[in-house]
């Protein structure tokens, strides 16, 4: 079912209908997102709103939702961004919006652990994708591709694996961590 997750009573409609077409909800992988490349002077209050609204606001909403509808022993996985870590020019307010993800997540963590519910963060470096080529030069995709042990940009089944991984049950025993899928960048 398509969704604007950025859009509170969506979330909920989602939720709804999940819950009604399957016995019961046990994972929850946030992955929507937008990147907003630009200086932080350079930012318009739009563009601003836009990033919060899809990045931040969307998890905030599910995990919301998932608090009373996600099974017992359910698995929760958001994605951040190895960002976070670094002070990259242009990246500010995405950065801070995945920031604000890996805190709600080891709060969310903390509140589920009574159920048994895992939530965790997995942090990408730079992916190979779409969104992460948008509005750089190959120079900068080159840079940015250097800046791993692994001298390569990342695929998007390198991250794919490790979220399996966190909602399977061999990951039973961890929880409110951001986990670093980014090639050796630190």
């Amino acid at each position: 079912m398509q969704t604007d997750v950025s859009d509170s009573n969506a979330v909920r409609r989602l939720f709804d209908a999940t819950s009604e077409h399957f016995e019961q909800i046990d994972i929850l992988v946030n992955n929507a997102g937008i990147l907003l490349f630009k200086e932080i002077a350079e930012i318009r209050d739009d563009e601003f709103d836009r990033i919060v609204d899809v990045n931040f606001k969307s998890v905030f909403y599910t995990l919301r939702e998932a608090a009373t509808k996600l099974a017992d022993h359910g698995r929760v996985v958001n994605i951040s961004s190895t960002v976070t870590r670094l002070m990259l020019p242009k990246y500010g307010a995405y950065a801070a919006t995945k920031a604000a993800v890996e805190q709600l997540t080891r709060v969310f963590a903390r509140e589920m652990g009574k159920r048994g519910i895992t939530a965790n963060t997995v942090s990408p470096g730079p992916v190979d994708t779409e969104l992460f080529r948008a509005g750089k030069t190959a120079a900068d995709i080159e840079r940015m591709a250097a800046m791993a042990a692994l001298n390569r940009l990342g695929k998007p089944d390198d991250i794919a694996q490790v979220v399996l991984f966190l909602v399977s049950d061999e990951a039973r025993w961890i929880t409110g961590q951001d986990i670093g899928v980014n090639g050796g960048i630190n």
